[in-house]
């Protein structure tokens, strides 16, 4: 299934970075990552670090699924409010699950540095505005129920607004814990790290029979070659949903498009992250070129054809929409694209096993938080395979 359109940004700004062959023949490992996106980075850099034996395999190029679609705003918020997931899972675990978010944007920050990565990682504060009066009590409630989990965040009034930016919304929360990168790039330097510390990476590798059993599990390609390894970790986002037995997420469709460079920002405080309470919602950034990077109209997923035929409506509605916003900001249209993703009921990702499975675990249901909850994982996945339990794995379990 293509994941995105023919057109996402991050793939024409950046090129073939690093090139890696298909698989050649049979191998053994002691774990499969199946899946070369940020996902599969981030995990099996993670396990290669910690001394596994790690074969990482993508049937398309690495880093070409939906990461190359992905806008990269980092922000600890969970699709979910804080204080409706303390409805759904009570106080304690909610808060866990929004400081587990806050706490891999530092590790995110640090991994990039200790690899090399001219991933552009930039520190962003985060503006999160109220689409409508009626929603100021919410955004109030929520950010009190932050504070008190330990998160700073500042609530601003219209008139405050008013004096940042050049439109007015009923209220807004301010949040330091954010940052932006080129998703794309930190891939393939997490990849070619990985390499070099003795990882293997196969791309353009089919998996066309996958056989999990007690004692290893066994992979076949579409070209006959077999890999024996003793634990697989899928990381391919909502394609894994074809493994399990229930589906757990639900498909939507989001669209994105990039500017030409722009050099003058009127009206745009500190040019950090905005978005917004309504949904679907309105994401906007800027990258380190000075292009801007406008997100959202998303729509429910039926197939690709379907998506790609609507990026040109649905961006015209985010230019139209970033104008309202920005009227003094010049700028021009350069690229246009859409992609899909996973939407899980409460807004976290499925991290871990399922009984029907063994030796395998899954990282899936990402929504709009897909390279945060992918640091998650990679620490959790770790964790479990050295025989340890991470203290947030339950919160992110498939029968939670």
């Amino acid at each position: 299934m293509d994941l995105v359109s023919p057109h996402p940004f991050w793939l024409l700004k950046n090129g073939l970075l690093n090139e890696y062959p298909s698989l050649a023949g049979d191998a053994r490992c002691d774990v499969v990552v199946l899946g070369a996106g940020i996902s599969g980075a981030l995990i099996s850099h993670s396990l290669v670090r910690a001394g596994l034996d790690v074969i990482v395999i993508d049937k398309r190029d690495v880093g070409c699924g939906s990461t190359s679609a992905s806008t990269a705003l980092l922000q600890y918020e969970i699709d979910e409010h804080l204080i409706d997931l303390t409805r759904r899972m009570g106080k304690r675990d909610a808060e866990r699950a929004y400081r587990a978010c806050h706490a891999s944007i530092d590790t995110i920050e640090r991994l990039a540095f200790e690899v090399g990565a001219r991933c552009t990682f930039r520190r962003k504060p985060s503006a999160y505005f109220a689409t409508k009066p009626s929603e100021i009590a919410t955004l109030r409630r929520e950010g009190e129920a932050r504070r008190a989990a330990g998160i700073v965040v500042d609530f601003l009034e219209e008139k405050e607004i008013s004096t940042l930016f050049s439109f007015s919304r009923p209220a807004a929360l301010i949040s330091t814990q954010a940052a932006q990168l080129d998703a794309h790039r930190l891939t393939h330097t997490l990849l070619h790290d990985s390499a070099g510390r003795g990882g293997r990476i196969f791309d353009r590798t089919h998996v066309d029979e996958f056989v999990p059993g007690k004692r290893a599990v066994r992979l076949k390609t579409d070209t006959g070659h077999v890999i024996r390894a003793g634990h697989v970790v899928f990381a391919t986002g909502y394609e894994s949903q074809d493994f399990l037995p229930r589906r757990v997420v639900q498909l939507k469709s989001t669209f994105a498009l990039a500017t030409e460079r722009v050099t003058h920002f009127p009206g745009w405080w500190k040019q950090c992250l905005i978005w917004e309470t309504a949904r679907p919602y309105l994401y906007l950034r800027t990258a380190a070129d000075g292009r801007i990077l406008v997100g959202g109209e998303d729509a429910p997923f039926r197939d690709p054809v379907r998506r790609d035929r609507l990026v040109d409506s649905k961006t015209a509605r985010l230019e139209a929409r970033f104008r309202e916003l920005f009227p003094e900001i010049e700028f021009a249209v350069d690229y246009r694209w859409a992609g899909t993703f996973g939407e899980t009921k409460d807004g976290l990702a499925y991290i871990g096993q399922i009984r029907q499975m063994p030796r395998c675990y899954f990282a899936l249901g990402f929504g709009g938080n897909g390279i945060t909850y992918s640091a998650i994982a990679a620490d959790i996945i770790r964790e479990a395979l050295a025989g340890r339990r991470h203290a947030d794995a339950h919160l992110f379990k498939f029968d939670r």
